[in-house]
């Protein structure tokens, strides 16, 4: 695996972003650390109202919870070393929020709270799960994540949203 993660991350690297083009994608690439949420309410509550925006906050909470629980659980389980870590004249363009590479949490813990608006707003759901996927890339491209970090982080993701959602219904039906 840590051949493939290595082959795909000389290959993206290659592909070098112009100057401007490559500040803008830093500043993108740090919305994935949780400041797009805010937007993301207040663009809910604009388009579907308060009721939707509840639900969808109902749903999240147990999402996240799942989503944290797993990835510190693998996370400080696995200690897997950054790729600037271990690759030579490589360095961490953005920075990295906790010591170790695997899964993602840009992306797990983004898809867990996409893939419950996507199943409750489908329209702008999309874009939440689009958004953590590119979050995910970028970080390997800036050298703090392996493309198996962020595979992992979309399934773990969907996992923490199917079981989130699952205790949601189980706490409604005793609610």
């Amino acid at each position: 695996m840590l051949k493939l993660d290595i082959r795909f991350f000389h290959f993206w690297r290659r592909h070098a972003f112009p100057p401007s083009m490559d500040k803008v994608l830093r500043i993108y690439t740090r919305m994935g650390d949780g400041y797009v949420w805010a937007l993301v309410i207040a663009f809910i509550y604009l388009l579907y109202g308060k009721e939707t925006l509840l639900l969808i906050i109902g749903q999240v909470i147990p999402a996240i919870i799942v989503s944290l629980i797993l990835y510190w659980g693998i996370k400080l389980t696995v200690r897997r070393k950054r790729p600037f870590e271990l690759l030579k004249r490589v360095s961490a363009d953005v920075p990295p929020l906790d010591k170790f590479s695997f899964p993602s949490g840009h992306t797990m813990n983004n898809m867990a709270v996409g893939f419950t608006v996507f199943a409750v707003a489908p329209a702008i759901g999309w874009i939440m799960i689009f958004m953590p996927i590119t979050w995910g890339l970028l970080r390997v491209y800036y050298g703090v994540h392996w493309l198996s970090d962020v595979i992992a982080g979309v399934i773990l993701g969907f996992l923490s949203f199917w079981l989130g959602a699952i205790m949601y219904i189980i706490w409604k039906s005793y609610g």
